[in-house]
């Protein structure tokens, strides 16, 4: 058994939540101190040719935390880029950036790269869905035709980033088509008399409860709990990043809320401890 601890983070292209400071020294420091295994980021600046500073951000963070790399261009600019980034403290194996954009005022991808972890391959996607409900679900669509033609069913699968899906449409794709589980949906929490009242309430009332419920997961394995509230950082009000998983026992999730995280991007990082058998 191998425990990660997993942390997905939109790093606002190095600048502070409101883009007036640089934020990349708060940000080695702030990930330095949580050991992460696997990082999964969003808006990573790979090219800044007007603050040099600035530049290739996924290399000087995998060189501070000593981990391998893999970035996916999406955003091209006449003296910057910026798009996706996954640092490992295991061997990337390999690593392809897949164009979902769905129009020209947004360039989105997908970053899938195979981590091997203990001679066992892992499968782990960044994405960073776009602001529209209709080009979200094209996006989706196209996420889950991969993995339904790229990764073996019995192989274990971690998807996290920035879904932008603030009214939680999106997470019955993954749950129905893919068996996959937003991880504060099935980490564990101390019992709450109100959700067993609610759950013992809603049992004669299975149609209710699929039509209300998204996260709901096999022989009511995850909590009637949506995901957590992850932006504006320094008022959490919007469900914005996710961690999905499949394969995983999920030990312990949390949102990092105050200082320092506050100041360093416009989105808190989720952070999960995941068993792997």
């Amino acid at each position: 058994m191998t425990v990660l601890r997993v942390v997905s983070y939109n790093i606002h292209k190095g600048r502070s939540a409101t883009g007036t400071r640089e934020s990349l020294t708060a940000l080695r420091l702030g990930l330095y101190n949580l050991r992460p295994d696997l990082l999964f980021l969003q808006e990573v600046q790979g090219r800044n040719e007007r603050r040099s500073h600035l530049d290739g951000q996924h290399e000087s963070l995998a060189a501070v935390l000593s981990m391998q790399a893999a970035y996916g261009c999406n955003a091209v600019r006449a003296r910057t880029d910026h798009g996706n980034a996954l640092l490992s403290r295991f061997p990337i194996l390999q690593y392809e950036n897949q164009d979902v954009s769905d129009h020209r005022m947004e360039q989105r991808g997908l970053l899938h790269a195979v981590v091997e972890i203990n001679e066992t391959p892992v499968h782990c996607l960044v994405v960073h869905l776009g602001l529209f409900g209709g080009g979200r679900s094209r996006q989706v669509a196209a996420l889950v035709e991969r993995i339904k033609r790229l990764v073996p069913d019995d192989e274990p699968v971690l998807i996290a980033g920035d879904f932008n899906d603030w009214n939680n449409r999106l997470a019955p794709l993954f749950v129905q088509q893919l068996g996959l589980y937003e991880v504060f949906a099935v980490a564990p929490q101390a019992p709450d008399p109100r959700l067993l009242r609610r759950l013992r309430d809603m049992a004669f009332r299975p149609r209710a409860l699929s039509q209300t419920v998204h996260e709901l997961g096999a022989h009511g394995a995850a909590r009637l709990t949506p995901p957590p509230r992850t932006f504006p950082a320094a008022f959490p009000w919007l469900r914005l990043d996710r961690i999905y998983q499949r394969g995983f026992a999920v030990r312990h999730a949390k949102v990092l809320h105050g200082m320092p995280w506050r100041q360093i991007s416009d989105h808190a990082p989720l952070f999960a401890e995941l068993e792997l058998p």
